[in-house]
């Protein structure tokens, strides 16, 4: 599947109880007909598992970053650092760049 966010890009969470909050996108996991594509973002959904000890290692409270819908994030303005969307440009050359349209900016 072909997305418009990236790894590695800046996204803003625009819904859900970590509703403005920025971070840095992790992993792009792709969905199918049944499930929704979701993405792991940065300090972002951060929930609490509970870790068995091993002989390597102690157990106790893991916190760690859980995947979030797609849907509830939006890449960030490179500007402004506000949510924007997206579309797709074919430059002269024939290479197609990602364009904010709130700043008319390129995302890298």
């Amino acid at each position: 599947m072909k997305f418009k966010i990236k790894k590695k890009d800046t996204v803003v969470v625009i819904s859900g109880k970590d509703k403005g909050k920025t971070g840095e996108v992790l992993q792009i996991i792709a969905g199918d007909a049944f499930t929704p594509s979701r993405v792991l973002v940065s300090k972002i959904n951060v929930v609490t598992k509970h870790k068995k000890p091993t002989q390597t290692d102690a157990g106790g409270l893991v916190k760690l970053e859980a995947p979030i819908s797609i849907s509830k994030v939006m890449l960030a303005d490179p500007k402004t650092g506000k949510p924007t969307r997206v579309k797709l440009k074919t430059q002269p050359n024939g290479d197609k760049v990602r364009v904010a349209l709130k700043s008319g900016e390129t995302i890298a």
